[in-house]
C-alpha cells in the first residue's frame, strides 16, 4: 500500500513505514532506550531525505517522551526542578541546532553533516557499550563487585550560580545540568535524536543524580526540547512530514509493547552488548556509505528539492 508522503516528495510502502517504526519501537522496549538514533538512518537507507528524517523524527519524540514522562511520573520519579533548569539549556541549544540545520541546509551540506554525525556519535558509543559489557561477562556475575562512589568532586562542582535539587539530594552549580540540556538540544536539531544515550551517562557521571531519577527527568526535558524542534523545523526549514511522523508513532507504540515484554528475558549485559553491535552496524552502514562510490555520480535537481 503507498503512500505520499508530501514533504520528502516520494512514495512509500505504508507498511514498510509501520514496520519500521515497529522494530524500532520493539528494540526501545526491549533494550530501555529511545530509538531516534536508529530510526533515522533506517529512514535515510529507504531513501527518506536526511533533512526530513531528522525533523520529522524530532516530531515523533515528542509522544514517545510524553508516554515515558507519565510513566516515570506515576512513580515520582522525576526532577521538575532539575529538569527545568536543564530545559533553560536546551531551549537554548535547540535554538542554535535548528539555526545551524538551516545554515547547512542552504549550503548544500546538511546530509553530509547529519551522515557524518551519527557515524561518529553512534561508532563512539557503540564501541564504549561493546566494551563495557564484554568487561562485565568476562569477570563473571560470581566475583563480587566493590561498591564505588557514584561520582567524585572535580573543578566542575566549584563552578559558581550553585542551586539545591531536593529531589535528588543535590546542591550543585546550575551551570553543569543547563550546559547537558544545551548539548542535547543541539543534538535534537540535527541529529533528530532525543539525545538520551549521551545525557543519561551525563547526568549519572557529571551530576551524579540517582539512578531512578535519571530516566524520568531526562525525558521530561526531552519533551519540550523536541518539541521546539519540531516546530522550528516546520516553520523554518520546513522538514517535518506529518505523514510519514504519524505512520511511525503507531508503529512505535506497538512494537514497544512487545519489546518491553521480551526486555524482561534479557540479562543487562547481554541486552548491551546486542544493542551496541546494532549500533555499530549502522555506523558502518552510514560510513560505507559516505566512502563507496555511487550508482549514479551526477543528479539535477532544482532548489527546494530533496
Amino acid at each position: 500500500m503507498q503512500v505520499y508522503l508530501p514533504i520528502a516528495e516520494l512514495s512509500v510502502n505504508a507498511l514498510l513505514i509501520l514496520g519500521l517504526g515497529g522494530g524500532v519501537g520493539f528494540l526501545s522496549g526491549l533494550f530501555g532506550v529511545g530509538g531516534g538514533f536508529l530510526m533515522t538512518p533506517l529512514l535515510i537507507f529507504i531513501g527518506v531525505p536526511p533533512a526530513v528524517a531528522v525533523g520529522t523524527q524530532a516530531n515523533q519524540l515528542v509522544g514517545a517522551s510524553v508516554s515515558g514522562v507519565l510513566a516515570h511520573w506515576r512513580r515520582n520519579n522525576v526532577d521538575v526542578r532539575l529538569g527545568g533548569v536543564m530545559l533553560v539549556g536546551g531551549v537554548l541549544g535547540t535554538g542554535l541546532g535548528v539555526w545551524l540545520f538551516g545554515l547547512f541546509q542552504q549550503l548544500g551540506h546538511i546530509d553530509l553533516v547529519i551522515s557524518l554525525s551519527y557515524v561518529f556519535f553512534l561508532g563512539t558509543v557503540s564501541g564504549l557499550m561493546l566494551w563495557e559489557s564484554i568487561r562485565t561477562m568476562l569477570r563473571g556475575r560470581a566475583k563480587a563487585v566493590a561498591p564505588r562512589k557514584l561520582h567524585h568532586h572535580t573543578w566542575l562542582h566549584g563552578l559558581p550560580f550553585k542551586m539545591r535539587f531536593p529531589r535528588s539530594r543535590l546542591y550543585i552549580s546550575a551551570l553543569l545540568p543547563a550546559g547537558i540540556g544545551f548539548v542535547g538540544g543541539i543534538l535534537v536539531a540535527i541529529m533528530g535524536i532525543g539525545g538520551g544515550f549521551l545525557l543519561v551517562p551525563a547526568m549519572i557521571y557529571i551530576l551524579g543524580m540517582p539512578t531512578g531519577l535519571v530516566a524520568g527527568t531526562s525525558l521530561f526535558q526531552i519533551i519540550f526540547s523536541t518539541g521546539m524542534a519540531a516546530f522550528l523545523q516546520a516553520a523554518t526549514n520546513q522538514t517535518v512530514d506529518i505523514v510519514l511522523a504519524m505512520l511511525l508513532l503507531v508503529g512505535g507504540v506497538i512494537g514497544a509493547q512487545f519489546g518491553t515484554r521480551a526486555g524482561a528475558r534479557l540479562r543487562g549485559e547481554q541486552a548491551r552488548a546486542l544493542l551496541a553491535l546494532m549500533v555499530m552496524a549502522v555506523a558502518v552502514k552510514l560510513a560505507v556509505d559516505l566512502i563507496v562510490r555511487p550508482e549514479d555520480l551526477f543528479s539535477i535537481t532544482r532548489p527546494g528539492m530533496p
